[in-house]
């Protein structure tokens, strides 16, 4: 969300404009640190898009379109607000009119926002498939209820960026600050300033942040205590010697005794607990990225605008460069992405092809979701591959894209 106010007053307009001011090197050096950030967003978020459109099976998995709309939002951040955000940070002032800075400001509010959105679309996506039973997450997301929520990640964000903004709802009661601060009178230059009354930024930033912060914290705490109760449980069978029969043939394949019970247990413990921490990794980098500048966004109102100009820009860009990594963070971790990157990179080398779904010889020993599958279908009370277990089994295949890096 586009916010450079200068803080100074016009008592200290030299010291602010000298302060503006960038020698050569330090736009050279600037220049290219901020391209490389945006060339790595683009190419990363292409990547993701490219590969949903080439990769039959990635098409299947409906909670993998979260994913992709994320990866829209995010390349259109980097293509329509990163360069002309750049272009206004290394030389200083705005050059494309007063209209266009509106319209940069509300593509800014509207396209950040959806990418957050999105991140919290995903986190409910993945909480409904790790908690719920696998037949209650086949209930819950529907084609119908995904198609709903990646509407509402774009359509919500219009009413508080192009609406409130084009309609300059969010200068009201601060706008001689705001072409006080617009305005150099020592250059007679102008800038993109895009300052906020104390009720835009508090409902602003609710929407945008702090509520999805709220609801992906909820989420992630649940899906991280039942990552960990997993691991709890396989441990448990495995000191006691209990493991069912099936549950060591299913994954040892020709029944490997109790040291292919052994090794099958400590493997699922590390996939549940790699499972946990990804998504600590998540929920950090998320936090990282944003919570400075909506933490600023909301108490400069308060304190009379005195943040330093470059204080906002630094946030600013902190928030641009999770745009960069979320492709990282939900679809480079994620097997089946990473196999169409590979087949992608490759040329479409054979040994990259995705050999369909899971097949029959490993079927039952991955971890979907975070959960283990052949634990669940254990516990069934005939400990039996039964029509119900069979369609448990399904839907946990259907839904284990909803979870990186297992």
């Amino acid at each position: 969300m586009a916010t450079q106010p200068d803080p100074a007053e016009d008592s200290v307009d030299d010291l602010v404009d000298s302060v503006h001011v960038l020698n050569s090197l330090e736009k050279i050096v600037l220049t290219v640190f901020l391209a490389v950030i945006i060339i790595m967003t683009v190419l990363g978020n292409l990547l993701v898009m490219v590969a949903l459109c080439k990769d039959r099976q990635l098409r299947k998995k409906k909670t993998n379109y979260f994913i992709v709309s994320l990866a829209f939002a995010d390349l259109l951040v980097a293509l329509l607000v990163m360069p002309f955000a750049a272009i206004e940070l290394t030389v200083g002032h705005w050059r494309y009119g007063d209209t266009f800075c509106l319209v940069r400001t509300s593509l800014d509010v509207l396209l950040t926002t959806a990418s957050i959105l999105h991140l919290c679309c995903i986190a409910l996506d993945r909480y409904y498939a790790i908690c719920c039973q696998p037949l209650v997450y086949r209930n819950k997301m529907t084609p119908l209820r995904v198609t709903l929520m990646l509407g509402g990640c774009w359509v919500i964000p219009i009413f508080i960026s192009f609406l409130p903004i084009m309609q300059r709802w969010n200068t009201i009661g601060i706008e001689e600050i705001i072409e006080e601060r617009r305005f150099s009178s020592s250059t007679n230059e102008t800038t993109c300033v895009f300052l906020v009354n104390p009720s835009y930024a508090l409902i602003c930033s609710a929407v945008a942040f702090y509520v999805p912060l709220g609801l992906m914290v909820l989420a992630y705490q649940r899906i991280y205590v039942t990552a960990m109760e997993h691991a709890r449980q396989i441990g448990t069978l495995q000191r006691a010697g209990s493991a069912p029969e099936h549950l060591s043939s299913s994954v040892g394949g020709t029944g490997g005794g109790g040291s292919s019970e052994t090794h099958h247990g400590s493997s699922r413990m590390k996939i549940e607990t790699k499972a946990a921490k990804t998504l600590a990794v998540i929920m950090g980098c998320f936090c990282l990225c944003w919570a400075p500048f909506f933490v600023t966004n909301v108490v400069d109102p308060f304190i009379q605008y005195t943040v330093p100009w470059q204080m906002w820009s630094a946030w600013l860009w902190l928030g641009y460069v999770n745009s960069g990594l979320n492709p990282f963070l939900y679809a480079f971790l994620n097997r089946a992405f990473r196999r169409a990157f590979l087949m992608i990179l490759c040329c479409g080398d054979e040994r990259y092809v995705h050999k369909g779904s899971y097949g029959p010889s490993h079927a039952h020993s991955g971890s979907a979701n975070g959960t283990t599958i052949a634990l669940r279908l254990s516990l069934l009370p005939n400990r039996s591959y039964s029509d119900n277990g069979r369609r448990i089994l399904s839907c946990e295949l259907e839904s284990q894209d909803s979870v990186a890096a297992l």
